[in-house]
């Protein structure tokens, strides 16, 4: 995880917690945001556009896949950040 992801770790978190509908208790970093939290794939894609408009970056689409844990978010943002 870089360090920019790193300090905000806690606003990755809020953002997908509003996103989802879930409470931050509710999402650890290994929960599947599908299977753990019922989310779908309109879900996902909002949260996907959120994260981008959030940090200024694009995700490759292909990383799609990845964003199903906060561990996958963390991983994606890191590396779109250092693009």
């Amino acid at each position: 995880m870089n360090a920019r992801v790193a300090e905000r770790a806690d606003d990755i978190k809020a953002v997908v917690c509003r996103v989802l509908e879930v409470d931050a208790d509710e999402v650890g970093p290994a929960d599947h945001f599908v299977e753990a939290l019922g989310a779908d794939s309109m879900k996902l894609i909002e949260l996907l556009a959120n994260l981008e408009i959030e940090f200024d970056v694009e995700v490759d689409p292909a990383e799609f896949e990845r964003l199903v844990s906060l561990d996958g978010v963390y991983a994606v943002l890191s590396e779109a950040l250092e693009k």
